[in-house]
């Protein structure tokens, strides 16, 4: 049966959209579509902050549903450091706007975590010194503290694009050094889906990448077979816990 999966994308992200359509070229039947608003830096000041406003995401999720999708994901991990009550708030928002159920990177990424019974997270980001302290202080409050972390200190969204896959390998060896039994890459704009399956082979440990792993939890809530991605890594042959 066809699934279409819609996607609320940051403007300046240029690694989710390629990404997922590839990824879903392992599961006929279902596409991804996709609708943005403007983001262009992730730091704490309020113009930063005030990026990810409601008002700005839901007309995103009302032109989504014109395309007549099962789901819809706020494909971001603003979240992480606004709150997790912010997205939760948006996924009922999205849902009582346009009947279709929505998730985001965060609860995903979390609901992941939770469903490989994660014990030591490591936490692998391309965030400011503050922004990586304000989401180990977020997520400790989901019962899900960071073990181990690692971060670029990277400001301007577009960037994050740009670090090389390789980067992302050394930090997540690192907090994998430290301990961690299950590594989440927190952002939807570091190009690391494609070697989460073969890090976890050489790792021993579970590796989330937030594209990825809101392709999984989006693909569940439309009823679609997360089986059928089971290449792209070990969350693909796990169920998700909540919704």
């Amino acid at each position: 049966m066809r699934k279409r999966l819609g996607m609320i994308t940051p403007s300046s992200n240029s690694v989710l959209e390629p990404v997922t359509s590839a990824m879903l070229a392992d599961a006929p039947g279902v596409t991804a579509h996709f609708s943005r608003f403007r983001v262009t830096e992730i730091a704490l000041d309020a113009a930063a902050l005030n990026q990810f406003d409601a008002s700005a995401m839901l007309p995103a999720a009302d032109l989504l549903a014109d395309a007549k999708v099962d789901a819809i994901a706020w494909n971001g991990t603003s979240a992480s450091w606004l709150g997790i009550a912010r997205d939760r708030s948006l996924c009922e928002a999205i849902t009582v706007r346009t009947n279709v159920p929505a998730t985001t990177s965060t609860l995903a990424c979390i609901d992941a975590a939770r469903a490989l019974g994660a014990r030591r997270v490591g936490l692998v980001s391309p965030y400011t010194d503050d922004v990586q302290r304000r989401i180990a202080d977020v997520w400790a409050e989901e019962g899900v503290a960071p073990h181990a972390e690692r971060h670029l200190g990277l400001r301007d969204n577009f960037s994050f694009a740009e670090v090389a896959p390789a980067a992302i390998a050394d930090m997540i060896r690192a907090v994998a050094a430290e301990g961690a039994d299950v590594i989440v890459i927190l952002c939807t704009n570091l190009d690391s889906a494609a070697q989460a399956a073969s890090m976890e082979r050489e790792l021993g440990v579970a590796v989330l990448d937030s594209v990825a792993v809101t392709l999984w939890r989006s693909l569940g809530l439309a009823g679609g077979d997360i089986r059928a991605l089971a290449q792209w890594g070990r969350i693909f042959q796990t169920l998700p816990g909540i919704k």
